[in-house]
């Protein structure tokens, strides 16, 4: 019989309102921390004194930094989710519109953070890569939802297929942007750069594929 990959023990959720503020302000303090300074800074006496608790109030939450650093990708990874739906809830309603608000909604989800999403990603193992992935296969599912009312517009087939391409390279560019030492930075520099992933992503949906017969 095969065993079960171990995984974390989940950290004790907060029953009390007094409980959950606290637990925000660490969490909070704690993503600071790896945003400016990179996980192998982050310590619970770090993070205890940023939040203004005692070292004591983290441990009755969490045994350990790893079991920290998991519920703060969780935070993460769910605040992106949501945020990736009310962005695309919201998009004009076309193909263009759709994707216009995929690359650019992407692109400042990435941004947010100052860095702080590739770096938990790349740093932690298996599980963390998992939940990841769990996030990749939720947005991607966003999008084809966003985009289904309109998919009779696109000319490359099968449909599906290029919008799971579109998904994936438009991913791909701003997880990119996200760790080069030179990423496309301020309001203005990724309004252009989620401009040109948009066309060039409407150019590949609205463009039959190689031996393709447009018909019409």
């Amino acid at each position: 019989m095969t065993e079960e990959p171990s995984r974390p023990t989940p950290y004790r959720e907060p029953r009390q309102a007094r409980s959950a503020a606290t637990l925000a302000r660490v969490l909070r303090a704690a993503e600071e921390i790896v945003s400016r300074s990179g996980l192998d800074e982050l310590t619970i006496t770090g993070v205890a004194e940023r939040a203004g608790v005692s070292v004591g109030t983290i441990y009755r939450r969490f045994e350990d930094k790893e079991q920290l650093v998991s519920a703060l990708t969780e935070r993460m990874l769910e605040r992106r989710e949501h945020y990736m739906a009310e962005q695309l809830s919201a998009a004009a309603p076309s193909l263009s519109g759709v994707v216009d608000v995929y690359a650019r909604a992407l692109l400042e989800s990435f941004a947010d953070g100052n860095g702080l999403f590739p770096e938990l990603l790349r740093a932690r193992g298996a599980d963390s890569l998992d939940r990841g992935g769990r996030t990749i296969t939720e947005i991607h599912r966003l999008l084809l939802e966003a985009a289904a009312p309109y998919t009779a517009q696109i000319r490359r087939s099968p449909a599906a297929g290029a919008l799971d391409t579109v998904a994936r390279a438009v991913l791909g560019a701003c997880f990119h942007n996200s760790v080069r030492p030179d990423p496309v930075t301020g309001e203005e520099g990724r309004r252009r750069y989620a401009n040109e992933l948009s066309d060039m992503a409407m150019t590949y949906l609205l463009t039959p594929g190689r031996g393709q017969t447009d018909q019409g």
